[in-house]
């Protein structure tokens, strides 16, 4: 009996100290002129209390209360022309998962009509609200088929390369686009 009492001990210590700790939630805010959203604690310019997990805005800021008006709402949190590019250079193949939030888009294998022995996958992160080469990390993985089993293969650092550059020469045509309009 005084074994188990030792055993829960630790669980309970645990536990206990987790009820005390104390988290600061941030919400996202655009900024006046752009259509970034950036975060900010409340005591730096930050939103209030909100309604719900998407806050009063709704998902997009698309709501109609004070603070969607007012350009304040959840957005993408990352740079829109990158995140539209990534989508577009990575288009022919699947995408296993794509969160605009944490601006990660995860592709599945992709195999080439023409090499149906080789394949290939490709993580995309996009890390600033800004339009910048140093703003996108891209990893390339690949697979060949040696009998009935897919072994990695080395990817080269100029391949990785291209399909950054890539995706900046479309974003950089988005950028033009819009501000043609």
């Amino acid at each position: 009996m005084r074994i188990r009492f030792l055993a829960i001990l630790p669980v309970l210590f645990v536990l206990s100290a987790c009820e005390s700790m104390e988290t600061k939630a941030e919400y996202p805010v655009r900024r006046d002129g752009d259509g970034d959203t950036i975060y900010a604690s409340r005591g730096q310019g930050g939103v209030g209390n909100r309604e719900s997990i998407f806050g009063g805005g709704g998902l997009f800021g698309l709501g109609r209360d004070s603070e969607a008006k007012n350009g304040a709402g959840v957005g993408i949190t990352v740079n829109a022309y990158l995140w539209r590019a990534a989508l577009d250079t990575v288009s022919f193949m699947p995408i296993a998962s794509a969160d605009p939030f944490g601006g990660t888009i995860l592709t599945d294998w992709y195999s080439s009509p023409e090499t149906k022995n080789e394949r290939v996958k490709a993580n995309i992160i996009i890390l600033s609200r800004e339009l910048r080469s140093d703003a996108l990390k891209v990893t390339v993985f690949r697979q060949v088929l040696s009998g009935s089993a897919w072994k990695d293969a080395t990817v080269t650092a100029a391949t990785q390369t291209e399909l950054e550059n890539a995706i900046l020469t479309r974003a950089r045509q988005l950028k033009v686009a819009a501000a043609e309009k």
